[in-house]
C-alpha cells in the first residue's frame, strides 16, 4: 500500500513537468512514463480492493498545482525522474524479496521493468543534452591481484601515504555527489516557494547537510586528482508560485531522503578504505537525524498517512 502514496506523488510530478516542459523529447519521454504508470497503479488498487484493503489516499490533484510557473529549467525535470527511477529500482528488487505470491511478483517485474527502461532513457536524454558529465575513465586493468596486508584496508600504501581509491569505492563517491547535487536543486525550489516556514527551514538544514557531504566527498576525489562531478544543468527560476503541496515536498524529500541513507549503507559496506568507512557512518548518522526530524515535522503537520497495522 506504501508503494502507491509513492506512485501517486511521482505521477503529480509527471503532470507539472509535462505540462510545463518546453523541450519535446523530455516532454515524450515523462508522457510515456506516465501512461505505463497509470495502468499499473490501477491494477495495484484492484488487487487491494479484491483482498477487501481500503485504498490510502496517497497524493491527488489537489497536491500539484498545474498553473504554476516553471520553478526548474535547464533539464531538471529529467534529473529529478532519473533519481526517482533510482530510487524505485532498489525499491522493486527489495520489494521481490518479500514477495510470495505469483501475481505479486508478476507486478514487481513489471515495474521493474518499466523502471529500468525509463532510467535508461533519462541517463541518455542528459548525456546526449551535456547537461551530465560521464564519470572519469580509467585505465583498463591488465593483471589480477590480491591484497597482501592490512594497510590497505587502512587507506595507507607501503610509504603510510593514502592509497589511491579503488573504483568501487570511487563509484560510490561519484553517485553520493551527483544525487545530491539534485537534491539541493530541489530543495531550492522548494524554499522559494514554501510558505510554510517550519518546512522552508527545514529545507534550508537540508541543503547545509547536502554541502556538507558534498564538500567532504569531494575532497576524497581531489587528493586523488579526480575531477568530482558537476551538472550544468537544473536551474531554479525567479518563480515563487509552489507547484505542490507541502505535503507532497516534504513527502519528496522523506523519500531522496531514505534513499540517501540507503546509498550510504551500501557505501560503507564496500568502501575498503577505513576513512570512507567512517564517513559514510558519519553521514548516515546526520542523514538519519535529518530524516526522522522530518518524520516528526509531517505527523505534526498531519501529512503522514499510516502504513498498514499488522492485524493478524
Amino acid at each position: 500500500m506504501d508503494d502507491l502514496s509513492k506512485k501517486s506523488m511521482i505521477l503529480r510530478i509527471l503532470e507539472y513537468f509535462i505540462e510545463k516542459s518546453d523541450d519535446q523529447r523530455a516532454k515524450d519521454l515523462m508522457s510515456d512514463l506516465w501512461n505505463q504508470l497509470h495502468p499499473i497503479i490501477m491494477e495495484m488498487k484492484t488487487t487491494l480492493e479484491n483482498e477487501g484493503a481500503v485504498i490510502p489516499e496517497g497524493f491527488t490533484k489537489e497536491d500539484v498545482n498545474l498553473d504554476a510557473p516553471k520553478l526548474w529549467d535547464n533539464g531538471f525535470d529529467i534529473m529529478l525522474c532519473r533519481v526517482l527511477k533510482e530510487i524505485s529500482m532498489g525499491m522493486y528488487v527489495l520489494h521481490l524479496t518479500m514477495a510470495y505470491r505469483q501475481d505479486i511478483i508478476k507486478l514487481y517485474k513489471k515495474m521493474s521493468e518499466v523502471t529500468e527502461n525509463f532510467y535508461g532513457h533519462f541517463t541518455q536524454y542528459l548525456l546526449d543534452k551535456n547537461l551530465y558529465t560521464r564519470p572519469t575513465f580509467v585505465v583498463m586493468p591488465t593483471s589480477t591481484n590480491y591484497i597482501s596486508g592490512e594497510d590497505y584496508l587502512k587507506g595507507t600504501n607501503n610509504f603510510g601515504n593514502k592509497r589511491t581509491l579503488n573504483t568501487v569505492e570511487f563509484g560510490n563517491l561519484y553517485r553520493m555527489i551527483e544525487t545530491n547535487i539534485t537534491g539541493m536543486q530541489l530543495l531550492n525550489g522548494f524554499i522559494q516557494t514554501t510558505e510554510d516556514e517550519d518546512v522552508k527551514k527545514y529545507f534550508m538544514q537540508g541543503i547545509e547537510l547536502s554541502k556538507k557531504i558534498i564538500g567532504e566527498t569531494s575532497n576524497f576525489l581531489l587528493e586523488d586528482n579526480i575531477q568530482p562531478p558537476a551538472t550544468p544543468g537544473g536551474t531554479v527560476t525567479n518563480s515563487t508560485i509552489a507547484p505542490f503541496s507541502e505535503k507532497l515536498m516534504m513527502f519528496c524529500n522523506y523519500l531522496l531522503s531514505g534513499f540517501s541513507l540507503g546509498g550510504g549503507g551500501f557505501s560503507a559496506g564496500f568502501s575498503l578504505r577505513n576513512d570512507l568507512h567512517a564517513k559514510n557512518m558519519t553521514f548516515g548518522k546526520d542523514i538519519y537525524q535529518y530524516q526522522m526530524d522530518g518524520v516528526k515535522l509531517m505527523v505534526s503537520k498531519g501529512w503522514f498517512e499510516e502504513p498498514p497495522k499488522m492485524d493478524v
